[in-house]
């Protein structure tokens, strides 16, 4: 898998917050899908912090086995 941090305006993508973000302000993650890429971020950190760039394929690899995580 290659991932990259983010070098194009990530501000101009719509994020999404993860639908297992609690309405507290914890541990929340944001992504973004691009053309052909999909973006990851910290939503705590979102104007100060890097967004992680990620192929489609690759996310698409990912999310089942984050998914196995959480059950």
């Amino acid at each position: 898998m290659s991932e990259k941090q983010a070098t194009e305006n990530v501000d101009e993508l719509r994020w999404f917050k993860s639908s297992y973000s609690g309405s507290d302000g914890g541990d929340c993650v944001e992504v973004a899908a691009g053309q052909g890429f999909v973006c990851v971020r910290d939503s705590k950190g979102s104007d100060i912090g890097p967004a992680l760039r990620v192929s489609r394929d690759a996310w698409t690899s990912f999310v089942p086995l984050a998914s196995k995580t959480k059950e």
